[in-house]
């Protein structure tokens, strides 16, 4: 059978494409960041200096770091392991706690909950496997997990998605962000509102309820538009002439997959198969 006529079968089932969604996210994230640090970027020399690394030494890692989140990300989407994946969890938790260490809002931490949530959701599909794994075993199998263990991976998507929207929300609603207010001038959304200030403020108490929303209510059509509203508004970067917007837009594809990711989980938890292999509604 030929590469070709095997596509189909990746996105087979719902755990299937949970699967490659996830290690598609992490991909995304990992290149799109590493891409700044190869291309290098100045607005990285705090979050240097909050380790103590003066800025002639920054300029020299930043391609390094670079060159292994692209590797890192690569490696997610095609030959994912346990250990780098619970790496690329902690390296993204800690590059977003380096943002509030470095003087930044707490907000800029929340925010980016999808770089440490979707790489340690994937870590977890493969740690809770029923076929064991080697923390550098190179996984080949779609993971098996539990009723209980999907219920756990919807908790932590779901709380995900709610952080970053009411971080990204925050921007606009208490920190008046420079970044976002530039977005929304340049590309005429302040207009529509009458000033920056008021896009600002609308916008981002729209995305504080959104987050709520989907915090208690994570119904379909409230995901697929997450995962809409995500790409349209990160797209800002490119459409605002941002540095290397592109790569801006595409370090947050984890953000834009986890929506589609919580749905395919929502129902594998509403269907399950029966001993005949036919497909059923549960009733949780």
């Amino acid at each position: 059978m030929s590469y070709i006529a095997k596509l189909p079968s990746f996105l087979s089932t719902n755990e299937s494409k949970i699967w490659w969604l996830l290690r598609l996210g992490v991909c995304l994230e990992f290149i799109g960041h590493g891409a700044f640090g190869v291309i290098t970027k100045a607005g990285w020399l705090p979050y240097f200096a909050v380790w103590g690394i003066p800025e002639n030494l920054a300029w020299r890692i930043m391609p390094i770091v670079g060159v292994m989140d692209i590797v890192l990300g690569i490696l997610a989407l095609f030959a994912p392991r346990k250990a780098l994946l619970l790496f690329m969890a902690a390296w993204g938790l800690m590059t977003a706690c380096l943002r509030p260490l470095a003087g930044e809002p707490v907000s800029e931490l929340l925010e980016r909950s999808y770089n440490y949530c979707v790489p340690l959701v994937a870590f977890l599909m493969i740690t809770w496997d029923v076929k064991q794994h080697g923390w550098f075993h190179r996984v080949k199998n779609l993971p098996t997990l539990t009723r209980e263990h999907w219920r756990w991976l919807k908790i932590l998507l779901q709380v995900a998605i709610a952080v970053y929207l009411i971080g990204h929300g925050a921007f606009g609603a208490f920190d008046a962000k420079a970044g976002l207010a530039k977005q929304y001038d340049v590309t005429g959304i302040s207009a529509l509102f009458g000033s920056t200030e008021a896009a600002l403020t609308v916008i981002g108490w729209f995305e504080i309820v959104l987050g709520i929303a989907v915090l208690f209510a994570p119904v379909a059509y409230l995901l697929f538009f997450v995962c809409g509203w995500k790409i349209a508004t990160e797209s800002l970067f490119i459409f605002s002439g941002a540095f290397f917007g592109w790569f801006e837009f595409i370090e947050r594809g984890a953000g834009m997959v986890a929506p589609l990711a919580l749905y395919f989980i929502i129902r594998v938890l509403k269907y399950s198969v029966n001993s005949r292999g036919v497909q059923q509604f549960v009733r949780e």
